[in-house]
């Protein structure tokens, strides 16, 4: 029996996210949901009855056309052209579990009653949501500032029956999707073209989906750090809570104590020392870690408002008698976010990088390169480049999109975010984050092997043992880059509890 997630106006946590999609949930409406929806849709059409004034992208054209008035006779088409002529999306395709993302942050956002949807178009979105119908995205086109517009037209392109969508491993055209469940296409009312287009799902989803794996990411840089900790034979004290109680950041508090804890019970970082300190990448862990997880605390805090918004345009307030044409679409908060997201994430890359230098460069006893018989062998020479050049990459990616704005639609949208270029750049960014730190657990894992038989915490050692099975100890020369695929597709199946996860 699936277990379902109910839509409603609860708070929607980041953990909540994670469990909907790890345990594959089915969404359903509320009872309340459904009544906001209802209500705001029933007004929106008593007001077009009685009135006839121009109310922005309600019976009047967008952006710079938004003096042109549309006849009552005409505004399904106005609706829908708004949908066609904005699918401008080229480029890659979104992730598929990214898309699936935006419908559920979409329909969450509908959910509120302030933006006239039809409840029968909420629910296609949930039947696509449901039954893993997912349209195709793309990931340029969207400026971020009048919404996702381009992403967001192509993920409604299907409920009009235009568009492609993913569905059980093939392309499928939407209108043959459509006919295969016996659905019609849904007839957009006045404001609902807009209210799908206007909206910041497609950052959201990128940055929700992005946090999650930051999360994991930072936990994992503790762990792999304190694995290149003991294969450096560094020194615990750097660690020593006092140290970090009269420099109280959260974030470095609570890094000191999670490497504290991985490192209990070694062997290795237990015995005499012949040098005073480490260099910075090892003695600085706990300051520069912990830096991001400050940073991605802050960036949780920015999304988790985001996805519990309304951020589409005109804005409906039913029981205020009010239709409001303002700014919500906007993408700033997002943008900065995700510039911020992406700093903080290179430098998890950044420090990682040095302690794979330190540890293939023969010092504290370990053999140059970490491999038997160097000269011969090159060994673990060229990870090092590999990641060296992976850390360049990042840092040019790192350079923040929001500083940039073009002018778009004759010069009514002046100033725009640019957050989804700052998203899309945040997930190759952390995608190769990700492939540093498996170079890293790499190194750390084959030169801990040289400092034998002394052993490192039993945490370490379990989790080594794990790691062995896919990556074994390197012998002399051989192809590393199976080796390091190796590696990678081992830290991507790791699962960490949430209570880990969010420490």
């Amino acid at each position: 029996m699936s277990l379902v997630h109910y839509i409603s106006n609860e708070v929607l946590e980041l953990v909540t996210v994670q469990s909907i999609v790890s345990e594959q949930k089915q969404l359903k409406l509320s009872d309340d949901a459904k009544a906001r929806i209802n209500n705001c849709r029933n007004y929106l059409d008593e007001k077009l009855k009685a009135e006839d004034r121009p109310i922005y992208g309600i019976n009047t054209g967008f952006g710079s056309l938004y003096n042109v008035k549309i006849s009552k006779e005409n505004l399904t088409k106005l609706q829908e052209n708004l949908v066609m002529s904005h699918a401008c999306g080229t480029g890659e395709e979104v992730p598929q579990e990214i898309v699936k993302l935006m419908l559920l942050l979409k329909i969450q956002s509908l959910n509120y009653g302030h933006s006239g949807c039809q409840l029968k178009t909420v629910e296609r979105l949930m039947d696509f949501y449901n039954n893993d119908i997912l349209p195709i995205v793309y990931t340029q086109g969207s400026l971020g500032a009048s919404g996702d517009l381009a992403p967001l037209a192509h993920l409604s392109l299907p409920l009009i029956g235009k568009g492609y969508v993913n569905y059980k491993g093939n392309v499928v055209a939407s209108e043959e999707l459509l006919k295969e469940f016996g659905w019609e296409s849904i007839k957009l009312q006045s404001k609902e073209g807009l209210a799908l287009l206007n909206g910041t799902q497609f950052m959201s989803a990128y940055g929700v989906h992005l946090l999650l794996k930051s999360y994991k990411l930072s936990y994992l840089a503790d762990l792999i750090g304190s694995v290149s900790i003991d294969a450096f034979d560094g020194r615990i004290e750097p660690f020593n809570k006092l140290i970090h109680l009269v420099r109280p950041h959260n974030g470095q508090l609570n890094t000191a104590a999670r490497v504290r804890e991985f490192l209990e019970g070694s062997e290795i970082v237990e015995q005499a020392k012949q040098h005073v300190q480490d260099p910075y990448s090892f003695r600085c862990i706990p300051q520069v870690h912990g830096a991001t997880k400050d940073t991605l605390n802050f960036v949780l805090n920015t999304f988790k408002t985001e996805i519990n918004s309304v951020t589409d345009n005109p804005n409906i307030f039913s029981k205020e008698d009010e239709i409001i044409s303002g700014g919500n679409f906007h993408g700033q908060p997002l943008a900065l976010a995700l510039d911020y997201l992406k700093i903080a994430m290179a430098e998890l890359g950044n420090i990682s990088e040095r302690r794979v230098f330190q540890l293939i460069s023969g010092l504290r006893g370990l053999p140059a390169f970490l491999v038997n018989n160097p000269g011969l062998n090159s060994g673990f020479m060229i990870p090092q480049y590999t990641a060296a050049s992976i850390v360049s990459a990042n840092k040019q990616l790192a350079t923040p999109a929001s500083i940039d704005s073009i002018v778009s639609s004759n010069g009514q949208e002046d100033h725009v975010s640019m957050g989804a270029n700052a998203a899309t750049q945040a997930h190759t960014l952390i995608d190769n984050v990700e492939r540093v730190l498996a170079i890293e657990l790499f190194n750390a894992s084959q030169a801990l092997q040289f400092r034998a038989p002394l052993k490192s915490g039993d945490f370490i050692e379990s989790f080594l043992s794990m790691y062995r099975t896919d990556v074994p100890f390197i012998e002399e020369d051989q192809i590393l880059h199976d080796d390091i695929e190796a590696s990678i597709q081992f830290i991507q199946n790791l699962s960490i509890d949430d209570v880990e996860l969010f420490n």
